[in-house]
């Protein structure tokens, strides 16, 4: 066994997509789980996922848009799991459609969610870790964290705002000396069954932006900044780390191409269903399980070599420093 078995973990939106394979990842790892989300069906099937990898599940119903529930999860999971190691923040839901047909309460309740819910792990998390000076919070982001696109303005803003409170908090614990560590993951299109739940209005299913990568490649990720929390964020995909470094360097242009792009991107050709289930007043696996995977394991990867550069940079630098090396030399031998 290693020094992370056995670890206490908490993972919110658990019971599909990335927060599931998260746990099955942890399970697997032998990690006594805490699996927080609304939906009974799927958290009843993702306690199963973690007992059968290895680990101990601990299923506790929440709505992660109501502080006191999260609070009375965090007090159980330690009542009955141990002290909380580590914190990882996944729980959203969104909205597919342009801005101005989002309705008030639509948004508001994104932003509970997708953004609030993030704040309510956060703060239930430290109460318990910072009084022993150790634990680790892991939120779960995404490249809109830093590039809004269209179709999305709820779920971008939250993203956003994540971005914004988290950086504010690690500069907190930095002051304070604090040995509890905070870290973020952005994450790539990923093939989830978001994509068959969320509230959409648009005219055809709606799908992740190409290329689109498996949720246990995101699980590595996590698991690897649970383990690694000194870096203060993760890229995860090609598609991410182009998308944040474009941003960076021409924004204005990148508007550009996503309003010229984004709308078709983000659908299939394929009309959308009548009876699309949602989840974002109820959850959508209350009586049925959706598992990790979305319906574009045709599309997806499960690999990412930008994955193994962000957990390897210091290998990437050093054999990019190698080869700039060995082309100086080369150069300087043709002038010679």
């Amino acid at each position: 066994m290693t020094g992370q078995d056995n670890q206490v973990v908490v993972v919110t939106g658990a019971s599909g997509g990335i927060g599931r394979a998260v746990a099955r990842a942890f399970g697997a790892r032998h990690a006594r789980v805490a699996l927080l989300a609304r939906g009974e069906g799927g958290l009843a099937a993702a306690a199963e996922d973690v007992t059968r990898g290895g680990g101990t599940a601990l299923a506790i119903p929440t709505d992660v848009a109501d502080f006191d529930q999260v609070d009375a999860a965090a007090e159980r999971t330690e009542k009955e799991l141990g002290p909380i190691d580590v914190w990882v923040n996944v729980a959203f839901t969104s909205v597919f459609a342009p801005f101005d047909e989002i309705e008030p309460d639509e948004f508001r309740r994104v932003t509970e969610v997708s953004y609030l819910g993030y704040v309510h792990g956060t703060l239930a998390a430290l109460r318990r870790m910072k009084p022993r000076d150790h634990g680790t919070i892991v939120q779960v982001g995404s490249a809109l964290a830093y590039r809004g696109i269209p179709l999305q303005s709820a779920y971008c803003g939250a993203k956003h705002a994540i971005q914004g409170f988290n950086e504010a908090l690690r500069c907190e614990l930095l002051h304070d000396g604090s040995h509890v560590r905070t870290t973020m993951v952005q994450m790539p299109a990923v093939n989830t069954p978001q994509f068959s739940w969320v509230r959409s209005k648009l005219p055809h299913q709606a799908q992740p932006v190409p290329p689109i990568y498996q949720p246990e490649v995101a699980a590595r990720a996590v698991l690897h900044a649970a383990g690694h929390p000194r870096r203060r964020e993760y890229w995860v995909g090609g598609s991410t780390a182009g998308t944040l470094v474009a941003n960076a360097v021409a924004p204005g242009i990148l508007d550009r191409y996503l309003a010229r792009t984004g709308y078709r991107s983000q659908q299939t050709s394929a009309d959308k269903p009548d009876h699309q289930p949602e989840n974002l007043w109820t959850p959508a696996d209350r009586a049925r399980d959706f598992g990790a995977h979305g319906q574009f394991d045709g599309k997806a990867t499960p690999r990412s070599f930008q994955l193994w550069a962000s957990r390897h940079h210091g290998l990437v630098a050093a054999g990019g420093s190698a080869l700039a090396a060995t082309a100086l030399a080369v150069w300087r031998r043709t002038r010679s």
